[in-house]
């Protein structure tokens, strides 16, 4: 009789944290700041910009117990559903990843001026939209100095995913840092049209490396990937973008140029956390705000001399001494 008393007692015990668990549970995720981040076109598993936005709200989630949700393309260049979805779904920010949705947002943060937006890559003018935006030729004005100075062929490459003003900005800086170690050195571009098919990356690297190029700069999400991965199998030297790409191809990837979008993701997130709110100030990350950087050089060796070089530009450009034009 004693038995069945205490198991009873358990059964009843169980029951009611269960359900005052429960309670608590709705009650603390109704509390709980929610991010829903509408997605570049690529999407997840772009080895590049995209991940390295997640890994930034996935840090944002464990440190700071922010929710987030995110939307993925259904169907090419309709943004605007995916970010009606996530407002519906009453998110406190909504953030759009990439310049090609910034036609789209525009439109739902006219819809819904109540809404606070966040804008990644591109700059809108309206007072419930932030803006970040990063000084990618800077860091690529770095991974250019280094091929200027290794290049042997004197040719070098670069592949952009597409035509557009940002991935202009990438190209921009790699040429004028190749040109300020190399005058000698000539940079052949090519832009894909594409961020999402390997294969054509693969096909334009080929191109490249039979005009006598021997350092490829993809800037081209998981077109890139192709590039560099067709550079390994030739026995090219190329160089991660946006992440440290460096496991893609740990034969050739001497160093990526890092645009931390986690670290400005994660920005955002505890400004949010600890404000309620974002100040609607823009944010412009180079250099001197850590929102651009080098991988560790890696496959290669610089020399004393050359090392010696590459902190000096960095001061050079940290210090207003060099202005890396867009």
């Amino acid at each position: 009789m004693r038995k069945w008393f205490v198991f009873l007692l358990i059964y009843v015990v169980v029951v009611l944290t269960t359900g005052c668990s429960e309670e608590e549970t709705t009650s603390i995720v109704d509390e709980k700041i929610k991010i829903g981040v509408m997605l570049s076109d690529v999407g997840l598993g772009d080895q590049s910009f995209s991940d390295s936005a997640f890994s930034g709200l996935e840090q944002a989630r464990d440190e700071l117990g922010i929710l987030f949700d995110y939307r993925e393309l259904d169907k090419v260049g309709d943004y605007e559903t995916g970010l009606k979805q996530l407002v519906e779904q009453g998110n406190d920010l909504i953030i759009g990843l990439g310049f090609m949705m910034e036609e789209e947002l525009v439109k739902v943060a006219e819809a819904y001026p109540n809404q606070q937006f966040v804008l990644v890559d591109s700059v809108i003018d309206l007072p419930n939209v932030t803006n970040v935006t990063f000084k990618e030729h800077e860091g690529s004005f770095l991974i250019g100095a280094i091929a200027g100075m290794k290049t042997e062929s004197n040719v070098v490459g670069f592949v952009g995913g597409m035509d557009s003003p940002l991935i202009r900005k990438f190209y921009n800086g790699y040429k004028q840092g190749v040109e300020a170690v190399n005058p000698h050195a000539e940079v052949i571009s090519r832009f894909a049209g594409d961020f999402g098919d390997d294969q054509l990356g693969e096909s334009i690297a080929d191109e490249l490396i039979k005009e006598r190029v021997d350092y490829i700069y993809p800037s081209a999400g998981f077109t890139g990937v192709g590039v560099i991965h067709k550079a390994q199998e030739e026995g090219i030297y190329s160089f991660g973008v946006d992440s440290d790409q460096y496991f893609l191809g740990e034969e050739t990837v001497v160093t990526s140029m890092l645009k931390n979008i986690d670290v400005a993701m994660l920005n955002v997130a505890e400004e949010l956390y600890e404000n309620g709110e974002l100040n609607g100030e823009d944010l412009i990350l180079g250099l001197n705000e850590d929102g651009v950087g080098l991988a560790p050089i890696r496959v290669l060796s610089l020399t004393p001399e050359e090392n010696d070089e590459i902190n000096n530009l960095i001061n050079d450009i940290t210090s207003g001494v060099i202005t890396v034009k867009e």
